[in-house]
């Protein structure tokens, strides 16, 4: 049985559909209402709650109008001035994060013998997520559409050989307030994550991209100072291990197009709106 918060998620994602592919028509409120079987108070009410602004400005955040005119701003690239920027201008993001810490040979190659991990399920703006951890940091999170069962099977892969148990730890809980934007009680969120050096390298760009910033493929491997490389780049950000945390639904592809996500493309909107929602209130 659906909980309320994965209907009300569903409401909002079909609304978000709704709006993408009529946003060239700028629906009305009542249109949207409408789609979704509520009434246009109840909808607008829901939306406010789940995304913190109205349905008219979330439709002006989340057009591929937006996305292009983030790669349209001045200065010698968008990824260029979200790299520099971003660290300068969005403390409060960056405090959110630490370097990858990559595990060692030994771990990588048993597959996490005689590794603990932690793992509990919690709810999110975007829907029920799995989130794991070890001593040294967060090492898996995803999404759980597919109900808990699947989403334990789908983590057990990454360390097969590791012990798991159930429970909500300390860096699980920090990790989690990003959700909520509760700044003032973040330390570092550490990550702990098995990739190769190239993965490695692409993830923790990823981490550089500002809140309400994006980047594309090819800026990324130009970053890395592999230009030729977009599409093992696309490679890379499709197996992040980490949903969110690392954020690679903030990138799209260089004509402005959202792109696929692992996690469908309506939740990327979702996402890369609900955080130009949050930059924008602060301004």
């Amino acid at each position: 049985m659906e909980t309320q918060q994965e209907l009300n998620y569903q409401r909002v994602a079909e609304a978000i559909g709704f709006y993408r592919d009529r946003f060239r028509e700028q629906p009305s409120l009542e249109a949207a209402a409408a789609h979704i079987h509520l009434s246009p108070f109840h909808f607008q009410r829901l939306f406010r709650e789940w995304a913190g602004v109205t349905p008219k400005q979330f439709l002006q955040y989340i057009s591929l109008e937006h996305a292009k005119g983030l790669l349209r701003e001045p200065g010698a690239t968008l990824f260029d001035t979200a790299f520099d920027t971003g660290l300068s201008g969005t403390g409060r993001l960056h405090d959110l994060f630490m370097k990858v810490e990559g595990m060692t040979p030994g771990e990588y190659k048993n597959g996490g013998k005689a590794l603990t991990v932690h793992y509990s399920f919690a709810e999110s703006p975007f829907g029920t997520i799995i989130v794991a951890s070890t001593p040294k940091g967060i090492c898996y999170m995803a999404f759980a559409d597919q109900g808990h069962d699947t989403a334990y099977t789908e983590l057990v892969t990454q360390f097969p050989q590791a012990t798991y148990v159930q429970l909500t730890d300390k860096i699980q809980q920090e990790a989690l307030y990003i959700f909520t934007r509760d700044w003032s009680r973040l330390g570092e969120i550490k990550l702990h994550l098995k990739g190769t050096p190239f993965q490695l390298k692409v993830w923790e760009i990823l981490l550089k991209i500002p809140m309400g910033g994006v980047a594309t493929y090819s800026g990324i491997a130009s970053r890395i100072a592999q230009p030729g490389a977009a599409r093992a780049v696309g490679s890379a950000v499709a197996d992040n291990p980490v949903a969110f945390l690392i954020p690679c639904h903030r990138v799209i592809k260089a004509g402005g197009e959202v792109g696929n996500y692992h996690w469908g493309s309506t939740r990327k909107m979702a996402m890369i709106g609900w955080e130009a929602a949050r930059v924008g209130g602060r301004a």
